[in-house]
């Protein structure tokens, strides 16, 4: 089938959110990479999604803040910490275009054991930290459980004008409607929405990173072909959908 349009804006909001959440002050560094090195990295039922012949590995690192359950109030301390994730583009056979993770390290133990038990997610357990002074932000975070213990990341920018008219690029690599992950053999598809990115140029000050090789993918070539900041959005997600089908989930 062929993929979705990309949009700016999600397709819809779902009628009852399973998890709510704000990402906040995000740093969006991407590499182009070649499809056939990374499909098969992902799950059963997809294939790599691409603009104009090629796909892309993203380390996106940014706050997560007040994660919440059925739109009650957001947990404040176990549901607010760092985290970056190695992610890939996908699209499945109804032509849902999203996201897999390859990792996902984040500095709350409970949150990491709870989306791997309940997500099948691969989240991590890492020290991290990130600071900001005037338009310079710094993601530090090196790995704890379950490993390789030590692989760290390192990213500095600093923040520049906004982006009046995204394009179809950044579009591509910031507007993703979900995600597709395996659960117990089974294909998901766990859908999201939330307002338009509001999204900054950036300058990529300094970076050290191991995420990235130890999720199984080559050590990037070269500078990213795009670094975005953002300074966030709130977050639903509505109930996972099983399979490349996407038939709903009892």
């Amino acid at each position: 089938m062929r993929p979705e349009p990309i949009t700016a804006d999600p397709p819809g909001y779902p009628a009852r959110a399973l998890l709510t959440q704000s990402w906040l002050d995000l740093a969006f560094v991407h590499w182009a990479v070649d499809p056939a090195d990374v499909a098969p990295l992902l799950p059963a039922g997809t294939v790599p999604d691409t603009l104009d012949g090629a796909t892309y590995v993203g380390l996106v690192a940014f706050r997560m803040h007040r994660v919440g359950w059925f739109r009650l109030p957001g947990v404040p301390y176990l549901g607010s910490f760092p985290e970056t994730n190695v992610r890939l583009y996908s699209v499945d056979g109804q032509g849902r275009r999203g996201v897999v993770f390859r990792s996902l390290d984040a500095s709350r133990l409970i949150p990491v054991t709870v989306g791997r038990a309940a997500f099948g997610l691969p989240y991590l357990w890492s020290k991290m930290s990130v600071r900001r002074e005037g338009d310079v932000l710094v993601y530090d975070s090196r790995r704890r459980w379950p490993g390789p213990r030590g692989a760290r990341s390192r990213i500095a920018l600093r923040v520049g004008e906004p982006v009046e008219e995204p394009s179809e690029l950044e579009h591509f690599l910031t507007a993703r409607w979900g995600l597709h992950s395996a659960f117990f053999g089974r294909s998901l598809y766990l859908p999201n929405s939330h307002p338009r990115w509001p999204l900054y140029h950036a300058d990529l000050l300094d970076h050290e990173d191991d995420l990235i090789e130890s999720a199984g993918l080559p050590r990037p070539c070269g500078a990213p072909v795009s670094v975005l900041y953002s300074p966030g959005v709130p977050v639903e997600f509505g109930r996972p959908g099983r399979g490349p089908a996407g038939i709903p989930t009892p």
